[in-house]
């Protein structure tokens, strides 16, 4: 079975850093658009920052220049290094890839649990 299992947040002060890592696990064939979506009390889930199929990384406008998403390919694993934490970043923040379970299959969205993090003022 496929999972994505997040890790890395907490509580920080505003203008601190945290990196999240998310790690792809079981059998599959290939995963393709990975990367970071977030959600804030009462707000609808957006993109963060993601690996795009066409080769590009796309970053949510708020966080360019402050968030960096990068890539581990043998360890399966996608990094989201939060530096300059604002109030506003405070969200759970999930995990996200299209992943391909074999040579012949479709690909299929697949989510992590999330995970918190909270920036204090």
């Amino acid at each position: 079975q496929v999972q994505l299992v997040e890790s890395g947040g907490g509580t920080v002060q505003s203008g601190g850093s945290l990196r999240l890592s998310c790690v792809v696990s079981g059998r599959f064939y290939d995963f393709y658009d990975i990367g970071w979506y977030r959600q804030a009390p009462g707000k609808q889930r957006e993109l963060v920052a993601a690996f795009l199929s066409t080769g590009s990384i796309a970053y949510e406008a708020s966080v360019t220049g402050r968030f960096t998403i990068s890539r581990d390919n043998p360890k399966n694993t996608v990094y989201l290094q939060m530096n300059s934490l604002q109030p506003e970043d405070s969200a759970v923040y999930y995990c996200k890839a299209k992943i391909q379970v074999s040579s012949t299959s479709l690909q299929y969205d697949y989510w992590g649990q999330g995970t918190q993090v909270t920036v204090s003022s």
